[in-house]
């Protein structure tokens, strides 16, 4: 597995090092993983965000579309055993 060698200020890694100590976390190197992994789940579910978007104002939804949504949702809701 490669490795990845970085600098942390001292403040962030004594906030690491807190969380290793309250057991939230196994060690730094997992710290470093689990961080990384988040970040770049976040920034793929930002692209996605961004380009429906995207598709939307290049393409909006008819008027027909927006009612037939609309009134499924409400069918749905009036369904539900409140």
């Amino acid at each position: 597995m490669p490795q990845l060698v970085t600098r942390l200020d001292a403040d962030l890694l004594e906030q690491v090092d807190n969380l290793i100590a309250a057991g939230s976390i196994e060690n730094r190197s997992e710290a470093v993983r689990s961080a990384l992994t988040l970040w770049v789940h976040q920034m793929r579910r930002d692209n996605i965000d961004r380009t429906t978007v995207a598709a939307y104002i290049k393409q909006p939804q008819t008027p027909e579309e927006v009612d037939w949504t609309d009134a499924a949702a409400r069918q749905l809701i009036e369904e539900e055993p409140w």
